[in-house]
């Protein structure tokens, strides 16, 4: 099975070709590019990038799609791709988080992306629970501590963190990118957990998901 992968959520965006075989995942090749180069970049590198391993388009079987949280603009961009091509081609997607996909790198149960503004995408992950919301500088006071070793991958995050969470663990990882969301996905080609393209959109962390209850 030939796996397209894409992620444009964060100040660089890439793409990766894999090859599935069971439980295995073989990367074919993958490519990166600058955030202002998204919309213009994208779809040339997928077609670079296939053509380097000598496939077309039609040898695609499925994408993968990294949906959020990060930049609104990239988010867009990566969304719009990877249902095009779906649609277009009649291909199975994935989507997932990059919170998640953040803190199986690091192999923690806490991971926290740059939201700007003094603000911080948090996901908490354990006891068989998923909570990811967008959290304030001034929110996080009233959070004693959080819940044992926190993954990142800007200093930005960092010093945010250091500066309002008591006895904060940090666990520095590289940012994640669309190889890794690929090999992040292979469970979920397993048993089949695919996006319905009519319901899927960009995962963003505002507005009502954002409430600090459920860090509680």
């Amino acid at each position: 099975m030939i796996l397209l992968g894409i992620d444009t959520c964060g100040q660089t965006g890439s793409i990766a070709l894999g090859r599935q075989e069971g439980e295995s995942l073989f990367l074919l090749g993958q490519a990166e590019f600058s955030g202002g180069e998204y919309a213009a970049a994208i779809v040339k590198g997928i077609a670079d990038i296939l053509e380097s391993v000598g496939l077309a388009v039609n040898d695609l079987n499925g994408i993968v799609v990294v949906m959020g949280p990060g930049t609104f603009t990239g988010i867009r961009i990566g969304l719009s791709t990877a249902k095009g091509l779906a649609e277009a081609l009649n291909l199975p997607v994935v989507a997932i988080s990059r919170l998640a996909l953040l803190a199986s790198l690091a192999q923690t149960n806490c991971a926290a992306l740059d939201a700007h503004r003094g603000q911080v995408f948090l996901g908490l992950y354990g006891d068989g629970a998923t909570r990811e919301v967008l959290v304030t500088a001034g929110e996080f006071t009233t959070v004693s501590r959080l819940p044992g070793l926190a993954a990142f991958c800007e200093e930005s995050v960092a010093h945010l963190l250091e500066t309002v969470v008591t006895e904060v663990e940090l666990v520095r990882t590289t940012p994640p990118n669309a190889a890794d969301a690929l090999k992040f996905s292979l469970s979920r080609w397993l048993t089949e957990e695919f996006v319905d393209l009519a319901t899927l959109d960009g995962y963003y962390l505002r507005g009502a998901e954002a409430k600090l209850a459920a860090l509680r």
